[in-house]
């Protein structure tokens, strides 16, 4: 196999990347991208075509290929296999409401969890299908086949019936996590009729062969991917900056949250990979950067120019809902404006909220697992700003590993394509990623800062977390 090169694509929120990698060492040796329309809602055939500008000149030189995708996303296909809607992505919440009613016809949220592994949120497909049959009934009654964002790209790769795998499957609500299989019946209550499923696959098989001889990978998750890049352990936490903020830990069991803290997902080697996951991530950031008319640099040298606590000013960041919490409907809360406060300290607190809106979600998953993380990486594009290397050991209280920049997504599709060319009872072994270890000194008088204004935001009936309340 050390010829071989093979290509691993990740289709997210945002674009389409493409890595073409060698096969026995896992040396990137191209790369290319396309993005994707904006929207929480988009068509899905613009995916495809993403694909094909991005893998142009690479899917030729590759002997296999997988592709990763953001999770949940609802591609409703009718008998034709053509789009009957936009796809509505996993960022989108107007199934709030939807994800409560199915809950609560599954018997509350223990049941839930109990039967799918998490509690449903707006995110979940399921809860997207039940939207389709209450608001556009025409398009519900011509969906026969429901695919994930990554399905319906790797389709488009393999031709013939699609596949999937039991990572992003898990995120669904409606495949047991228990099972490994799909419950067909939850779907069906979702949209009101049966629809065709993906076929499931393992992560270590080819799930096609092309015409021309090219292997096609199962595929798997956006975040099930970028766990197998890393080559997680046991102890190990990733935590992520993107669209989305995740903290994920790979987990030997299953993992039934009825409190929808952690959701208990599959992952792409037959284990688990817990999460907890805000909808609020490098957003925050953003909004921080552009009230105060700089990039991104600049916003992380302001913050490193105001002591921690940015001098009383807190934000609790759920600007545009948010999922861990489960509060579709919050919005952001400031509080310790005084005319005092500086732009040094508007930067400080973005970075400081954001970070503590992760510290949570780490708290949540080491209450659920039992296991104390024993390392920490930072992965995403807001994990290589100078101001998260020197705050996040603060507010995590432990040093924080950030490996080198790089598409971790598209590198652990690559390597699940390497897994199925070789047949091997595991993923090829590759080089670690070169990395840089950053430590601080702990701050908790700004988490108790930031505690303090979460539990006066939230209304503590619908979520807690562990390590404050």
């Amino acid at each position: 196999m050390a010829s071989d090169l093979v290509l691993g694509v990740d289709s997210s929120t945002q674009s389409t990347k493409a890595l073409l990698v060698d096969a026995s060492t896992g040396e990137v040796v191209a790369q290319q991208s396309a993005r994707h329309p904006d929207g929480t809602a988009v068509d899905p055939r613009a995916w495809l075509d993403a694909f094909d500008q991005a893998t142009d000149g690479l899917v030729d030189r590759a002997s296999a290929v997988a592709v990763g995708g953001q999770q949940h996303g609802m591609v409703a296909l009718d008998d034709s296999d053509e789009p009957v809607h936009d796809a509505i992505l996993w960022n989108d919440t107007r199934s709030s409401a939807e994800a409560r009613d199915l809950i609560d016809e599954m018997g509350g949220p223990d049941a839930c969890a109990e039967t799918i592994g998490s509690v449903l949120v707006a995110s979940f497909t399921s809860t997207k299908l039940r939207w389709l049959r209450d608001h556009e009934p025409d398009a519900a009654g011509r969906t026969r086949r429901v695919l994930l964002p990554h399905d319906y790209v790797s389709r488009h790769v393999a031709g013939g019936e699609p596949f999937t795998d039991r990572g992003d499957a898990s995120g669904t609500g409606y495949f047991s996590t228990g099972e490994d299989d799909w419950l067909p019946d939850l779907a069906e209550a979702a949209i009101g009729h049966s629809v065709e499923l993906p076929r499931i696959v393992a992560s270590s098989e080819a799930a096609a062969r092309t015409a021309s001889g090219l292997v096609v990978g199962a595929g798997t998750g956006d975040n099930m991917a970028a766990a197998l890049a890393l080559d997680l352990g046991p102890g190990d936490v990733v935590v992520s900056i993107g669209t989305s903020g995740v903290a994920s830990a790979i987990s030997e069991s299953r993992i039934a949250d009825g409190t929808g803290s952690v959701t208990g997902f599959a992952d792409a080697t037959g284990r688990f990979l817990p999460m907890a996951t805000t909808m609020n991530a490098a957003r925050i950031l953003d909004l921080q950067a552009r009230l105060l008319g700089v990039d991104h640099g600049e916003l992380g040298r302001l913050a490193l120019a105001a002591p921690p606590g940015a001098h009383g000013l807190t934000i609790v960041p759920y600007y545009d809902g948010e999922r861990t919490p489960n509060l579709p409907e919050a919005n952001g809360t400031w509080s310790g404006l005084t005319s005092s406060t500086t732009r040094e300290d508007l930067a400080r607190a973005a970075f400081e909220a954001l970070l503590c809106s992760l510290s949570d979600g780490v708290d949540h998953l080491a209450a659920k697992t039992g296991v104390t993380p024993r390392r920490i990486l930072m992965v995403g594009g807001a994990a290589a700003n100078p101001a998260v290397h020197a705050i996040a050991p603060a507010i995590f209280g432990m040093p924080v590993t950030v490996p080198a920049p790089g598409e971790y997504v598209a590198l652990g599709a690559a390597r699940q394509a390497a897994w199925a060319l070789g047949g091997t009872s595991g993923p090829p072994t590759w080089d670690s990623a070169r990395s840089e270890t950053y430590e601080a000194a702990p701050t908790p008088l700004v988490r108790e800062a930031y505690a303090r204004l979460r539990d006066r935001t939230i209304p503590w009936s619908t979520s807690t977390t562990p390590s404050q309340k």
